[in-house]
């Protein structure tokens, strides 16, 4: 549910995306009905609508509304689809995800973002999202394929291990690049010969790291 009274940057914030080029209406129905606000830190709160990224817990980041939703937009989502994320975060792209499809499996690998992840989309009763406590580079088989996946966070190049659990028609969104440089966001799909790759415009995101943190 939404907060009783919408600040300013709220009633501007279907606008804003709309203006950016967001056309999918399912997908700017979903950025209107999640409250941006549970998600942020209190400090933040006065910020929480605008078209900003934001720190969260463990030096992470909550991407801006205008990047959730062009990645959310570029998967082509069904409501059947069954979706893999790497990089739970505050859990607001998974709670947008959770709007647009079948079920989430949201991999983070700090404790602390997981636990809290998992409260705030409990709050939301985003009941199809599973918050996993995981390396998002080395899942395990028996978590199984996905028709779409959605990285939140910066590779060195797309690994196999995420290409190999995408299926036949699906589509992974993800930023690549060095962690410190130039990333971009790439679009890929399988095709006959291995992957198309598309690549979409220049992005800012914190690095996927391999294995648990340390820092619980």
């Amino acid at each position: 549910m939404l907060p009783a009274e919408n600040p300013p940057e709220k009633m501007l914030f279907q606008l804003s995306l709309r203006r950016r080029g967001i056309s999918d209406q399912a997908v700017l129905r979903a950025m209107e009905e999640v409250p941006r606000d549970v998600f942020v830190n209190p400090a933040d709160r006065d910020a929480a609508w605008r078209d900003t990224a934001l720190g969260i817990a463990c030096g992470q980041t909550l991407s801006q509304p205008f990047v959730v939703a062009y990645m959310t937009e570029q998967l082509q989502l069904r409501r059947d689809h069954r979706v893999l994320e790497i990089g739970t975060g505050s859990g607001y792209q998974a709670a947008v995800l959770a709007r647009l499809c079948a079920h989430v499996v949201s991999v983070e690998r700090y404790r602390t973002l997981a636990d809290s992840a998992r409260k705030r989309l409990a709050q939301l009763h985003c009941d199809n999202v599973e918050v996993m406590l995981a390396d998002g580079l080395a899942l395990p088989a028996e978590v199984g394929a996905f028709d779409r996946i959605i990285v939140t966070a910066a590779l060195p190049d797309i690994p196999a291990s995420l290409t190999e659990r995408l299926r036949p028609d699906g589509i992974m969104v993800a930023p690549v690049g060095p962690p410190h440089g130039r990333q971009t966001l790439v679009r890929i799909t399988p095709s006959a010969d291995g992957f198309d790759r598309r690549e979409l415009f220049d992005v800012r995101f914190v690095p996927a790291l391999p294995g648990l943190a340390r820092e619980m």
